[in-house]
């Protein structure tokens, strides 16, 4: 999902089989909170919008469905493996760097990131870029994670098993962070947006805590990543294998960190 990667890789390449599972995932866990901060903000036909690190395809078909024949999508990435074939008439897909790439030229009603933004060494340029993109009047919505707001996998931490995924989510957290993630970005934005400029600045964050759509979250993760838990010594692979017989009974109440949304206005 990220927008740039680092120079030892983004952890979770959209190059790898699991990436899919995980952006359906992320699509049934957070479009619902999206799409109603999108629509709050009044996103409607012949209107356009930049998505940023789309990442996977719901995003931008959700916008596209919104904007209608009259309105345009750009939906970027710097890989577009799991957009590229959902170009239309309405939806034009292309790889771009939002931190390194100059921003798309004429104005958007809409600029858009989920998930990209702690990710990105340069967050302070990518912002800039994504401002300077607005028409004035236009409207940017950030959608990023605090994981050190909320850490844990399993917050009742009732026994071996939810210790267990407490103990692997941690591992997972020291990797983002060696590979430069903001552990604790969600809460800056509204803060961040008012610097920026931006007025009427809002915010507001969700999380679920027991949801189908989170085993199979965790379960395309940790097979994602567990050459690295493994590699660095942070879980052992039957630890790993023991993880995901676990998640896999679906008695695990398994959450996410808070994603924090937050909008403001280009003046």
């Amino acid at each position: 999902m990220a927008e740039r990667e680092s120079d030892r890789g983004y952890l979770l390449d959209n190059q790898q089989s699991e990436a899919g599972i995980r952006f359906g995932a992320l699509s049934e866990l957070f479009d619902p909170v999206t799409f109603r901060h999108i629509d709050r903000l009044g996103i409607g036909a012949g209107m356009r919008c930049w998505e940023v690190g789309a990442g996977g395809p719901s995003v931008p078909l959700g916008l596209a469905e919104r904007v209608g024949p009259t309105g345009t999508v750009l939906a970027t990435d710097i890989d577009v493996s799991w957009t590229c074939d959902i170009a239309d008439g309405v939806i034009e897909v292309r790889s771009h760097d939002v931190a390194a790439d100059p921003p798309p030229p004429g104005g958007f009603d809409l600029v858009h990131a989920r998930l990209v933004l702690v990710h990105v060494a340069d967050r302070a340029e990518a912002l800039r870029r994504m401002i300077q993109a607005l028409r004035p009047g236009g409207w940017l919505l950030l959608e990023d994670a605090d994981p050190a707001l909320q850490p844990l996998l399993c917050p009742d931490e009732s026994g071996p098993e939810q210790q267990l995924a407490n103990r692997l989510r941690s591992g997972f957290r020291t990797l983002m962070a060696a590979r430069g993630a903001d552990l604790a970005y969600g809460r800056t934005l509204p803060r961040v947006l008012r610097e920026a400029g931006l007025d009427q600045v809002q915010a507001d964050a969700y999380f679920p805590i027991t949801s189908p759509a989170c085993a199979v979250l965790e379960d395309a993760t940790v097979r994602q990543i567990r050459h690295q838990l493994a590699g660095n010594g942070l879980a052992t692979d039957e630890e790993i294998d023991r993880h995901l017989a676990n998640v896999a009974t679906g008695q695990l109440d398994l959450a996410t960190a808070p994603m924090i949304s937050a909008w403001g206005r280009r003046p």
